[in-house]
C-alpha cells in the first residue's frame, strides 16, 4: 500500500506524468514505463504499487500525436465477468443490445471479457492498440485493476456502476439503494415483518448499494436483521443455496429480497423444496425485471432497473465526454421502480 510517506508528487495540480507515477510508488520511471506496457520483467509488489499510484492520480497514458488520425472510433466495452456469467445473465444481453441501438449502425462496438485477472493483462494490451475512441468499463469490482485500463487506453473511459473506490472516473448507475428500499417498504406494508434478504457480491457497488437499502428500509420500520443476511453472487445457484441457509438461521422468515432476479429464482427452488408456499408463506421480491420474471409461477414481483436505457445512456455520456465536455457531475444515476406480481 502506499503511504503518505511517498509525498504529494504533483503539488501544481497538473496532468499527472509517467514520472509523478514513478514517485508516488517508490519505483524508477523505467519500472513505472514496464508495468503500464504489461512488461512480465517486473515484480508482483512494484505492479501493485505503480497500478495504486495509477488509480490515486488518475494518470491516463498518452497515445501519440497520430492517435486520433488513426483512431476507427471504435467502443470498446469491458465486461468485467467471466463467459460464463455473461452469456448465461440476461443484465448482459440487455445492456449490450442498448449500446448497440444507440449507437445505431456507428461505431464499432468491441467487446471483452476479463472474468480472470490474467485477462486484464490482455485487455489492457489491446486498448494500447491506439484504435479505440473510448472505453466502457462495466460492472468493475473493488479490486479490480481500474487504473490499468484508464492508463492503458489513453482515451475517455467511463464506468457502468458506481466504483466502490475513488477511482476518478465518471459512471453511470441505477438507483439501486433506493430500489431495495421500495421493496422493503412494499413488504412491511403488506405486513411482513422477517424480511430477510439475499445480498449481492460485497466487492461490487450493485451489491453494496441494493443490501443498504435493504438496511435503511429495515431500519426505517424497527426491524431487526440479525441472521436475516446472507450473500450471492447475482447468479441463480447462489440464490438457492442463501436461501436454504436463512431458512436453517430463520425459519420464521416471512419474506426475502434478493438483489438479482436469477437469485430470486434460485431461492423459489429452495422454498418450494422446504415446502414454503410463495406467497402465502414466504413472499419473494427480485432485482431486474428480468423477462422470466414474467414467466415464472408465481410470477416474480421485482425491482425494475432500465437495463436497455442504461446501455443506451452509457454510449451517450461516453460520447460526449469523447467531444471534449468536461465532466461536472461524476455520477449519472436512473431511476428503478417497483414491479409488483403474485410473488409479493
Amino acid at each position: 500500500m502506499l503511504t503518505a510517506a511517498a509525498g504529494t508528487p504533483n503539488p501544481a495540480n497538473r496532468a499527472p506524468t509517467l514520472a509523478h507515477v514513478a514517485k508516488l510508488a517508490g519505483v524508477s520511471p523505467a519500472t513505472a514505463s514496464r508495468v503500464l506496457s504489461g512488461s512480465a520483467r517486473v515484480s508482483r509488489a512494484a505492479r501493485l504499487q505503480v497500478e495504486e499510484a495509477v488509480e490515486r492520480l488518475g494518470y491516463v497514458r498518452r497515445g501519440s500525436a497520430t492517435r486520433t488520425s488513426a483512431s476507427t472510433g471504435a467502443i470498446a466495452a469491458v465486461l468485467c465477468a467471466d463467459s460464463t456469467r455473461v452469456f448465461a445473465d440476461p443484465f448482459y444481453a440487455a445492456l449490450l443490445w442498448g449500446m448497440r441501438r444507440e449507437l445505431d449502425g456507428g461505431a464499432q462496438l468491441v467487446i471483452l471479457m476479463v472474468g480472470k485477472h490474467r485477462e486484464w493483462r490482455v485487455a489492457a494490451d489491446y486498448l494500447r492498440g491506439e484504435h479505440l475512441a473510448g472505453v466502457l468499463l462495466v460492472g468493475a469490482r473493488q479490486d479490480d485493476p481500474t487504473a490499468l485500463v484508464h492508463a492503458a487506453a489513453g482515451v475517455p473511459v467511463l464506468l457502468a456502476g458506481r466504483p466502490l473506490t475513488d477511482v476518478p472516473l465518471p459512471y453511470v448507475d441505477v438507483d439501486n439503494r433506493g430500489g431495495a428500499q421500495a421493496a422493503v417498504r412494499h413488504l412491511f406494508a403488506a405486513g411482513r415483518r422477517t424480511i430477510a434478504t439475499i445480498a449481492g457480491p460485497a466487492d461490487l457497488g450493485a451489491g453494496v448499494d441494493r443490501l443498504a437499502g435493504y438496511r435503511l428500509a429495515a431500519a426505517e420500520a424497527g426491524l431487526n436483521v440479525t441472521g436475516l443476511i446472507a450473500h450471492g453472487d447475482f447468479g441463480r445457484p447462489s440464490g438457492e443455496h442463501a436461501m436454504a441457509r436463512l431458512l436453517a438461521r430463520r425459519p420464521d422468515l416471512d419474506a426475502v429480497l434478493a438483489a438479482s432476479d436469477p437469485m430470486a429464482l434460485g431461492a423459489l427452488e429452495a422454498l418450494r423444496r422446504a415446502g414454503r408456499r410463495v406467497p402465502d408463506d414466504v413472499a419473494v421480491i427480485g432485482f431486474d425485471d428480468a423477462p422470466i420474471a414474467q414467466r415464472v409461477r408465481p410470477r416474480l414481483t421485482t425491482v425494475r432497473q432500465p437495463v436497455e436505457d442504461f446501455g443506451a445512456r452509457l454510449i451517450r455520456e461516453l460520447r460526449a465526454l469523447i467531444a471534449g465536455r468536461p465532466i461536472t457531475d461524476r455520477g449519472v444515476v436512473l431511476k428503478t421502480k417497483l414491479i409488483v406480481r403474485d410473488s409479493a
